[in-house]
């Protein structure tokens, strides 16, 4: 059976990067037939009133500057759908995710693409893939009441569909560095190919 990974780092460091590091291991670990890099340091635009008004008009409706808009947005979701796994790199910045990162899911969550609502609630249409995210961290330990990236992370990819999802921390690094990484080689390693 073949696999395919949507590889994103998001971190903006290129060099030094824990988050970085991790992914590699983990695209290495898993051994893909395929993988799709998206490098979040190429910036993500943010949505503006023009791309919402485009993004809710039907798309049979839609003229060409429509349809400009949202050809990034359609180019995501498509990464998105081709991939059985998502590797998502994820340092985290102020407590939460970063700003590029946020970016990316706003790009990607549109309603009749990657979720729509139902009598009972939304119901995430990306069912059936696997996200390992490689979280690290200065000094948030995740899970703690500070932690506000993998939360948010869970729930988010849960809404589009995608509920098993794993995280490998490097988290706490300046408090014991040698421990964290430790931690996280521990969990590259138990992941399942």
């Amino acid at each position: 059976m073949t696999q395919t990974i949507l590889h994103i780092d998001a971190s903006a460091r290129i060099q030094g990067s824990t988050s970085r590091d991790l992914t590699a291991q983990i695209i290495e670990r898993l051994n893909a037939d395929q993988v799709i890099r998206r490098d979040l340091t190429s910036p993500l635009p943010q949505l503006t009133e023009d791309w919402i008004n485009a993004n809710f008009t039907p798309a049979n409706d839609r003229d060409a500057v429509q349809r400009d808009l949202l050809a990034l947005s359609d180019q995501l979701v498509e990464e998105v759908k081709a991939a059985d796994t998502l590797v998502i790199g994820v340092p985290i910045y102020n407590f939460a995710v970063p700003a590029s990162l946020k970016a990316w899911i706003d790009l990607l969550a549109r309603v009749g693409l990657t979720f729509h609502y139902t009598e009972t609630g939304p119901e995430g249409l990306l069912k059936g893939k696997r996200a390992i995210i490689a979280v690290a961290s200065g000094g948030t330990q995740v899970g703690s009441d500070i932690d506000f990236a993998t939360g948010y992370l869970r729930h988010i990819l849960g809404f589009l569909g995608i509920t098993d999802v794993q995280f490998v921390a490097a988290d706490a690094i300046m408090a014991d560095a040698e421990a964290a990484l430790k931690r996280a080689r521990t969990a590259i390693e138990a992941l399942a190919a």
